[in-house]
C-alpha cells in the first residue's frame, strides 16, 4: 500500500489481523493519512480486528489504568457489591462472577440457561459518561479514601482519553470509505461510550477441565454490540477471534497496542460491508513461571466500548447501500444497545 507499511498482527486459518500504525493519520501527510485511513478500513472490512500502534495514549497512561483497576477489584467484596450493575438504560456499575453471560442470543431464557451451564468467569465494572442525569456511575465512596478518589479521576480521564481517538478512529473510516473526513463527528461527539474494567480470577486449573464436556471459557464466544471496541490487554493474553475456517485464534498481546474490533451496530450501519467477528476469551497456554502450580493466575484487561450518540438514528452509509438496498431499518443506537444489553444481565 503506497505511503505506509502494514505487518500482519495474526496470519492463521485465513485470518489476517494487520498491525497498522496510525501515527500517520495522526500527524502524516494527505498521501499518508489516505493510506492509513485505507488500511483500517480494509482490517474492519476483511477480519472485523486490527491491532494499532502510535495510537496516541501513552504506556504510562495505560499502566496507571490498569494499576488502579486491579486495586480496585481488590476491595472487599461487600464493598463491591455495593456499587451493582442497576440496569441496561444506564449499563454502569459492579458485575460480580457469573452474572454477566457475553452471547450473540437475544432472548433472557436462553441467555440464563447458557448462563447456568457455562458461567463466565470473570468480574467488571461499568463506567460511562459522567453526570448522565438518573444514571449515575458507581464510584466507591471518596470520602476519606484517597485510593477512591485516585481511582475516580484516572479513570474519567481514560474516558475522556478513549474518546477522542474513537473519534479519530471514525474519521479514518469515513476516509477509507470516500466520504468527508467529518462525516461521523456528528454521531461520535457526544460520549455515550462505556469504559469496562475486567479481572479474571486465579481459578484452579481442574476448573478448565469439565466433566460434562463444555468449553469453561472466561468470557463466552460472542460479537459486541456497538461500533468498534478498544482493548487495553495485559501479557496473559487468552483472546481468541473466530477465523473464516470456524476455529478460534489467539489474539496474542502485542506491547504497546489496542486490539480494535468492529461491532455489530457498525457493521449494521456499514449495511454489512464491516464485519463484526465472533471472539472470546480462554484460559492462555500456560507459561513457564506456571508450572507446578495448581491454579492459573488472574488476568486483567481493560475494554472501550465505543457507540453512536444514543439519539442518533441509525441507517446505512452513504455509500454501502446504493447497489444492493439498505439491508436494515434505521434505529437509535441507545435503542439498540438497550435491547442488546437486556439479553445479556
Amino acid at each position: 500500500m503506497a505511503g505506509i507499511t502494514v505487518d500482519n498482527a495474526v496470519a492463521k486459518d485465513d485470518l489476517v489481523i494487520p498491525l497498522i500504525d496510525f501515527a500517520p493519520f495522526l500527524s502524516g501527510d494527505a498521501a499518508q493519512k489516505k493510506s492509513t485511513a485505507q488500511a483500517v478500513l480494509n482490517g474492519f472490512q476483511n477480519a472485523g480486528f486490527i491491532y494499532l500502534k502510535n495510537h496516541g495514549i501513552s504506556p504510562e497512561t495505560v499502566s496507571t489504568v490498569f494499576s488502579n483497576s486491579a486495586k480496585f477489584f481488590a476491595r472487599p467484596q461487600d464493598q463491591k457489591d455495593a456499587l451493582s450493575w442497576y440496569s441496561p438504560e444506564a449499563n454502569r456499575g459492579y458485575s460480580a462472577q457469573g452474572r454477566e453471560k457475553v452471547t450473540d442470543l437475544e432472548e433472557q431464557g436462553d441467555v440464563g440457561k447458557l448462563r447456568e451451564a457455562v458461567p463466565d468467569l470473570k468480574e467488571s465494572l461499568e463506567i460511562g459518561k459522567e453526570g448522565e442525569p438518573g444514571m449515575p456511575n458507581m464510584w466507591p465512596p471518596t470520602e476519606g479514601d484517597e485510593e477512591a478518589k485516585v481511582f475516580k479521576d484516572v479513570m474519567l480521564k481514560f474516558h475522556d482519553t478513549c474518546k477522542a481517538l474513537h473519534m479519530q478512529l471514525m474519521r479514518a473510516i469515513a476516509l477509507g470509505m470516500g466520504i468527508d473526513e467529518a462525516w461521523f463527528d456528528g454521531f461520535t461527539d457526544g460520549g455515550d461510550n462505556t469504559l469496562r474494567l475486567l479481572h479474571y480470577p486465579g481459578v484452579p486449573k481442574s476448573v478448565f477441565k469439565r466433566a460434562d464436556g463444555q468449553l469453561q471459557v472466561r468470557a463466552g464466544e460472542h460479537s459486541d454490540y456497538g461500533s468498534v471496541t478498544l482493548l487495553f490487554q495485559d501479557s496473559r493474553g487468552g483472546l481468541q477471534v473466530r477465523s473464516p475456517k470456524g476455529t478460534f485464534v489467539d489474539a496474542t498481546p502485542i506491547p504497546d497496542t489496542i486490539v480494535i474490533n468492529a461491532g455489530d451496530l457498525l457493521s449494521r450501519w456499514s449495511n454489512d460491508t464491516i464485519k463484526s467477528t465472533k471472539h472470546r476469551v480462554v484460559e492462555p497456554p500456560p507459561k513457564p513461571e506456571d508450572d507446578g502450580s495448581d491454579s492459573y493466575p488472574p488476568r486483567y484487561s481493560v475494554a472501550y466500548f465505543c457507540n453512536p450518540n444514543f439519539e442518533r438514528m441509525i441507517e446505512a452509509i452513504p455509500g454501502t447501500y446504493e447497489q444492493t438496498g439498505k439491508k436494515y431499518e434505521g434505529i437509535k443506537s441507545g435503542e439498540y444497545l438497550v435491547r442488546r444489553l437486556t439479553a445479556t444481565y
